[in-house]
């Protein structure tokens, strides 16, 4: 019985220091993963460059594209029937204002003129009746009112008879030729009925439509740049000089038209051009395109910032490009802040840096 009881408490002892020795080697690891572990990985100071993040008067400007259209287009008819004596100008003609353009038969006006000197000796010849009393008032005071009248006829009809530039421009389209009878009905392009029509190109004018929220800031006299593809470079200056009064409901926005000096007639109704419109000051954030980095396979901008040799990033948004220049936007820039500039493509948030000298 003794021998069985001791055989028994040895087996049991044996269990117990295996057991132990099995969790003592389950917890114990080698001693050079536990050194490993035991010391963090020390992350590389990147050298960068950085300068001050300020906010800084800048001019706020809006770029809108546009086409070019003629100050004044005249489609020039008389205001009757008539046959064609004479059209003077061929399409593409410059002319002068107040240079004789259409010459229409003038059998009508010749009758009216010879009346209208009929009228004005028989005014004279009773005005001197009039003064010994051989005629009334009334009489004289009739034939008067009928010679105005005949004068005011005699002028319309010069008017129509001999059309003449209302202003200095270019011809641009002939609908009849000489000797044919003109009708007063619409047959150009347009629907209008003409003659001849014609242009005024310097100045030129181009429509602007802006959003509504620029309303109060754009002014008579405001100051506008226009390029075109054209005359890649040649930067012409404008200003706006007419601002539409109502606001498109449909788009929400308002029409401005801008006046372009064009002496050398270079820009041409029907061009391609981009307004730049300068609408004042504001204060934005300018910094070099070079410093606002892309995060790959999305449209988010960001920046990296120095702060107390840690870089932090802050996600931006670009409000406009300036050349090499970008202005950017964020809530989380408030203005005298370490912007990285260079060496910051291979930072991640929260890498130590160390300003290298400028």
């Amino acid at each position: 019985m003794k021998t069985t009881i001791t055989i028994q408490s040895a087996k049991k002892m044996i269990l117990t220091l295996l057991a132990g020795a099995a969790i003592i080697s389950c917890n114990m690891k080698p001693p050079e993963k536990a050194a490993t572990e035991a010391a963090p990985v020390k992350k590389k100071v990147q050298p960068v460059k950085v300068m001050e993040l300020a906010y800084r008067e800048t001019a706020m400007e809006q770029e809108i594209t546009s086409t070019v259209v003629a100050y004044e287009e005249t489609y020039l008819s008389p205001a009757l029937q008539g046959r064609i004596l004479s059209i003077k100008v061929e399409v593409n003609d410059h002319v002068k204002k107040g240079q004789l353009l259409v010459e229409m038969d003038h059998t009508q006006l010749d009758q009216t003129r010879l009346q209208y000197q009929q009228l004005q000796t028989d005014l004279a010849r009773m005005d001197t009746l009039l003064r010994y009393g051989s005629v009334t008032r009334q009489s004289y005071d009739q034939l008067k009112a009928q010679v105005e009248t005949t004068r005011l006829v005699l002028k319309n009809l010069e008017e129509n008879t001999f059309l003449k530039a209302p202003y200095t421009g270019i011809i641009t389209g002939k609908y009849y030729n000489d000797g044919e009878l003109f009708s007063p009905t619409p047959n150009t392009p347009v629907g209008k009925t003409a003659l001849v029509s014609m242009i005024r190109v310097d100045p030129v004018k181009l429509m602007v439509n802006l959003s509504e929220k620029y309303l109060p800031l754009v002014k008579e006299g405001t100051e506008a740049r226009i390029t075109t593809d054209v005359y890649t470079g040649e930067t012409f200056t404008g200003k706006v000089f007419r601002i539409h009064p109502t606001i498109n409901a449909a788009t929400r926005t308002f029409t401005a038209e801008v006046k372009v000096p064009n002496k050398q007639h270079k820009l041409r109704p029907g061009m391609f051009a981009r307004v730049n419109l300068k609408l004042g000051e504001k204060e934005a954030l300018i910094v070099p395109s070079i410093a606002v980095l892309q995060q790959t396979g999305t449209n988010e901008r960001y920046v990296m910032l120095n702060e107390n040799g840690i870089a932090r990033r802050v996600t931006v948004r670009i409000i406009k490009r300036h050349n090499d220049q970008l202005e950017i936007a964020s809530p989380d820039i408030k203005g005298g802040e370490r912007l990285i500039y260079a060496g910051q493509s291979k930072l991640q948030n929260g890498d130590p840096v160390k300003v290298m000298a400028q």
